[in-house]
């Protein structure tokens, strides 16, 4: 089975899953072990999973203000736990690629293998989303249509990405591309790079 194949199957299953009940706040139940590549990818679809539907409850207009701060900080956290997913997901594959002879002429990609799996994790949400607005029987037949012409978008999308992500991991087996990763560098959750957190630190010392 192809690397983008087992992504997707694994992705599809965790979104299922969340949607059994639904609810921001329902405990994982990743069902891989720990050893597998399988359960960092479930991991990753479940942060990306609820962070859609945080995404959803914070753009309510009548939101309470002390809440939604509460949920944009939530949301932050769960940047960063998307984030450290990724990059241990290149881990795996820096691992799986570390005695590859490289070509002298290798060229690098513009994202690692993570990112672009990362793209296909979020991908999943919105082909799920897009379908629920496709069967949503109170909309009328204009909204079904077009929801319709965007998820056969997805599907294409799909197909593209997937295959640019296993011609992406062929390249970097056979050494024709090299296997580079940079740590994503977020400021605005560490307290000595983000000014309002350092400088408000200085105050209080």
């Amino acid at each position: 089975m192809s690397i983008s194949k087992l992504c997707i199957e694994v992705f599809q299953q965790c979104v299922k899953d969340y949607h059994v009940h639904n609810h921001v706040d329902h405990p994982i139940n990743n069902p891989y072990n720990q050893q597998q590549f399988e359960f960092l990818l479930y991991q990753k679809n479940h942060i990306d999973t609820v962070q859609w539907h945080l995404e959803d409850i914070i753009r309510d207009p009548n939101i309470d203000p002390v809440e939604g701060i509460d949920l944009k900080r939530r949301i932050d956290r769960s940047n960063q736990e998307r984030t450290d997913l990724v990059e241990k997901i290149d881990d795996y594959f820096l691992h799986l690629f570390k005695d590859v002879d490289v070509s002298p002429d290798a060229k690098v990609n513009t994202e690692s293998p993570a990112w672009a799996i990362d793209r296909i994790s979020i991908l999943q949400l919105k082909i799920w989303h897009m379908q629920e607005e496709v069967n949503r029987k109170e909309a009328d037949e204009i909204h079904r249509q077009k929801c319709q012409d965007k998820l056969t978008v997805l599907l294409e999308q799909q197909v593209d990405l997937s295959t640019s992500i296993d011609e992406l991991l062929a390249d970097i087996e056979a050494g024709i591309k090299k296997m580079k990763v940079y740590r994503q560098m977020k400021m605005y959750n560490d307290p000595s790079l983000n000014p309002v957190l350092y400088h408000l630190a200085q105050q209080q010392s």
